[in-house]
């Protein structure tokens, strides 16, 4: 799981919330967390895994959507290794962990473990958070036709460059002037778990609106094709617009527990006493989060692959054989001629009825395909369907 608590926790004087969720069944919440993060991780590698008897999926040359997804199941990964990790140690080693409540101990490698996987698991997790967000921003301009493979240059710097810039700086601020000195203030912890949920709350709040801008692009741009809206055009637009759906979906119901736990511990803090017995449900109702963040953060990775790419099935092909990748330009390329079928062979659909070669309708093509190519989910009819080849 990923929250600031594990940061937290590497202080000697770490709070009462902290030291309240902590110690509460340690070893069952470590066995929850391992159990959770291995499942998720053997399913997401599935999932990535190419199949027997699947073409394999490709991406467009002008495209960054499938290498922004790609990062984001990579830095799901990450985390799910750095949570095994971890939580073993945790439950193999209980007297190396009991050394970080010590706070003038001499020996230093317990409480550099604690800070330093704490500090893997939150940069990993905030990096797939902004990976997520430039998809986001991504999916927006290829509509507006203002990306491009270049751009995932800059995507680069800022995802890695904010994910670390934030992760160092409140790691800072929290154990400055010392590990042993944090934590003796708030000053200390709230720039720290502000640098932590920013962007996991930009995600939660902008999101939503570039999506929302982007599905009415995309049925601007399937009215413009033709100049009228037909059912294939529409049930293509609510495809991307569902996709979107379950993206944000998953996000949410594996993030909003920790937002709520995080409100009930701050609450518990402004306290004068929080084991006082009017104050019994707002620790259960922690307690009780603290729990359910164990199971749901590292289960983001393999939800999202199937919002991603559906599910790709049991059957993996591990034989290595030299491929081709016969990508033709969307204005070129016929069902019949390439032997892979495209993300979304939108423009086969339209040849059956009116051969468009203008330059305006290949780019409209190729900005519905960046948007709808990886997911290989759906129904036989969706599927058999060209104008839905990639969902």
């Amino acid at each position: 799981m990923a929250s600031p608590r594990l940061e937290t926790y590497c202080c000697p004087n770490r709070d009462a919330a902290t030291q309240l969720v902590m110690n509460f069944q340690p070893a069952v919440f470590c066995g929850v967390c391992i159990g959770s993060a291995s499942i998720s991780l053997l399913l997401t590698i599935l999932q990535l895994l190419p199949k027997k008897g699947q073409s394999p999926r490709k991406m467009p040359k002008a495209s960054s959507s499938s290498t922004i997804l790609l990062l984001i199941s990579i830095c799901d990964i990450l985390g799910g290794l750095g949570v095994i990790f971890r939580s073993s140690v945790w439950l193999g080693f209980p007297g190396f962990i009991a050394n970080i409540s010590v706070a003038n101990g001499t020996d230093v490698w317990p409480s550099a473990f604690c800070v330093g996987s704490a500090m893997w698991i939150q940069l990993v997790y905030s990096a797939g958070f902004w990976w997520l967000f430039c998809y986001a921003v991504d999916s927006y301009l290829v509509v507006r036709r203002s990306a491009g493979l270049s751009t995932i240059v800059l995507y680069h710097m800022m995802t890695w460059g904010l994910a670390v810039m934030l992760c160092v700086e409140g790691i800072a601020l929290l154990y400055y002037p010392s590990l042993s000195s944090c934590e003796n203030g708030l000053e200390h912890a709230i720039p720290h778990y502000i640098t932590t949920y920013a962007p996991l709350l930009l995600v939660m709040v902008v999101n939503p609106i570039l999506f929302r801008r982007t599905v009415s692009a995309v049925a601007s741009l399937l009215k413009g094709r033709q100049g009228i809206y037909t059912e294939n055009e529409r049930r293509l637009g609510t495809e991307i617009q569902l996709r979107f759906f379950k993206i944000m979906l998953v996000f949410i119901i594996c993030w909003s527990s920790n937002i709520i736990n995080e409100s009930l511990l701050f609450y518990l803090e402004m306290q004068p006493d929080i084991n006082e017995m009017p104050l019994k449900n707002i620790r259960s109702a922690a307690l009780i989060t603290w729990i359910i963040m164990g199971v749901l953060n590292p289960m983001q990775g393999f939800l999202f692959t199937l919002a991603f790419y559906g599910w790709t099935g049991w059957k993996v092909d591990l034989k290595w054989r030299k491929r081709e990748i016969p990508w033709e330009s969307m204005s070129s390329s016929t069902v019949g001629e390439n032997t892979y079928p495209s993300p979304v062979n939108y423009q086969s659909n339209i040849h059956d009825s009116k051969k468009i070669s203008t330059t305006d309708s290949q780019q409209t093509d190729e900005a519905i395909c960046m948007l709808s190519e990886g997911n290989t989910s759906g129904d036989d009819r969706t599927r058999s369907s060209p104008i839905y080849q990639g969902w």
